[in-house]
């Protein structure tokens, strides 16, 4: 009863976010939901259940992660593949140098390999967070792409590095060859689990759509387990689950294991992750919320030498500053080589200038994933004893989402106004594009219907339908070639259909009028067609009207 009833005020505290944020408009919705789980954390206090560090990674991060993976527009990940790995692969190890040395010299009493592995678990960044400060149509296209590319593979890079280092920490040993062969095979573990999984569950929903009437739902629960069953196999030989989890969402849609699902079932599932993602996002805020008064109220004494506020408080800050400057840094030095490789092999180098440089190192938000991997550090160490610095590592990977999240929201609106103006166009243009060629797919499939080679005999209601719905296609593929928006598609179709309707009904009723006068027909049949005449106006109406 305890687990359900702390699980049921953590979707309350996530769906009351929602309209909350919508009041207070300027605060982003992460800092309306940790402020949620603070005002909660007294009430609450005995609902903190122990869960295991591997569990929370399996019930949060792989679900996360897949979900992520799944939507990710992978073309244009592919065109920005190397921006993207530059900063989820070659960031991420140069923050963990830079800030574990940082961090050991502003902590000299914690452990090196403890400072390393709290600078890999603040490398990932969160553009789910971004996206919550900022709206995406004011973020050129190829920045959010690098920033969501960037946030869902350093989420692996980084907790695997912070596996390794936790490990260190540990077993007190490192060894640079060990720990690089380590590295290679998790990753090689994790690509190969999440494939495996991918398979092994495409297999299962391809046998269930060789049964008739097989629920939508009973599909969902098969795709639901993905991301687990791959983050499972991943950790049954040591490799990268989380890993194994983007792996299997990114592939998911290129092994046609969603051409095996309905229509139905492709709706609920899509509808399910993208509740799912912005549950589980939400909770991880909440509980850092939640535990915020423990950790603020009892700074760790590790960082309280000389004051109890004012030096846990720099802490906080130098290390904040050091991380956006190894990132700023990073950017600049890899737009730089970007446009000397760019001459060299004669591609056309993207244009970052140095106001687009400072929008991506503000926008490298720390978010449910740091907060997510530094819960996961163990408890004990393996003597039994309290691990070293894990008190640390929580409280200064709080202090610096916190302080990031604050800096963001108050300089990422006024950096991207007016960034991303024009950026749109192509877009739109692609879009029509697109519907066009759907569309003349659309009326080729019903023209050889409608009209069958060598057919003589009388229209078939298939032929009739198809008529049918072949001038509506032509409709839109007319407005579409004036090149409307879909909006002022449906307003013109609107428009047009209301205005042909009333001279078709008027039509009718005149020629109604007409039988009636010749006495074709008799009043009551005059009033019986002409009361169908105004139900089926009021009808179509408000059929219109609904649209």
């Amino acid at each position: 009863m305890q687990i359900f009833t702390f699980i049921l005020i953590l979707v309350i505290a996530v769906v009351t976010s929602q309209p909350l944020t919508r009041l207070l408009r300027i605060v982003p919705l992460p800092i309306v939901q940790i402020a949620l789980g603070a005002a909660l954390a007294w009430p609450t206090a005995s609902f903190h259940p122990a869960m295991e560090p591997e569990l929370f990674l399996l019930l949060f991060i792989a679900p996360l992660l897949f979900a992520d993976a799944w939507e990710a527009p992978k073309r244009e990940y592919r065109k920005l593949l190397r921006p993207i790995l530059s900063l989820s692969v070659g960031l991420v190890f140069f923050t963990t140098l830079g800030c574990g040395l940082a961090l050991h010299w502003l902590v000299p009493s914690l452990p090196l390999p403890v400072a390393f592995a709290i600078a890999a678990v603040l490398s990932p960044t969160d553009a789910v967070a971004v996206s919550a400060i900022v709206d995406k149509e004011a973020v050129p296209n190829d920045l959010m792409h690098v920033l969501e590319g960037e946030s869902l593979l350093n989420d692996a890079s980084g907790l695997v590095i912070f596996r390794f280092a936790t490990v260190a920490a540990l077993t007190g040993g490192f060894s640079l060859w060990q720990a690089s062969l380590s590295f290679l095979f998790a990753v090689a573990g994790g690509i190969a689990a999440g494939l495996l999984a991918l398979v092994v569950v495409s297999g299962a929903l391809r046998l269930l759509a060789k049964f008739d009437r097989i629920a939508p739902e009973a599909q969902v629960l098969v795709i639901m387990f993905l991301p687990f069953a791959a983050f499972l196999a991943a950790e049954s030989v040591h490799a990268s689950g989380v890993l194994a989890a983007v792996v299997a969402g990114l592939a998911v849609g290129t092994v046609r294991t969603v051409s095996h699902l309905s229509v139905s079932a492709r709706m609920l599932a899509h509808s399910f992750w993208v509740m799912l993602g912005f549950l589980l996002n939400g909770a991880i805020f909440v509980l850092l919320g939640l535990q915020l008064p423990a950790i603020i109220s009892s700074a760790p004494p590790a960082l309280t030498g000389w004051h109890w506020f004012w030096q846990p408080l720099g802490i906080v800050v130098a290390l904040t500053l050091c991380l956006i400057l190894l990132r700023y840094l990073w950017i600049s030095v890899a737009v730089g080589l970007g446009h000397v490789l760019g001459r060299l092999l004669g591609r056309a180098p993207m244009r970052v200038n140095a106001r687009v440089r400072f929008a991506g190192t503000i926008a490298g938000v720390r978010g449910a994933v740091t907060l997510a991997g530094v819960m996961s550090l163990p408890m004990l160490a393996l003597d039994g004893s309290p691990f070293p610095g894990r008190d640390v590592a929580i409280f200064l990977s709080a202090g610096v989402i916190l302080l990031w999240l604050a800096i963001a929201s108050l300089g990422l609106p006024a950096i991207m106004r007016g960034l991303a103006a024009g950026h749109g166009a192509a877009q739109v243009t692609e879009m029509r594009r697109a519907r066009i060629a759907a569309t003349e797919a659309a009326i080729a499939q019903l023209e050889g219907v409608a009209h069958p080679r060598g057919s003589d005999e009388v229209v078939s209601v298939d032929q009739a339908v198809a008529e049918g719905l072949i001038a509506t296609y032509r409709r839109r593929l007319t407005l579409l070639d004036d090149g409307k928006t879909p909006h002022e598609e449906a307003v013109a179709l609107q428009k047009a259909e209301g205005a042909l309707r009333h001279a078709a009904l008027a039509a009718e009723r005149e020629a109604l009028r007409g039988l009636l006068r010749s006495g074709e027909i008799d009043d009551a049949t005059f009033n019986a067609l002409a009361h169908e005449l105004v139900l089926y106006d009021v009808l179509a109406a408000s059929k219109a009207r609904s649209h």
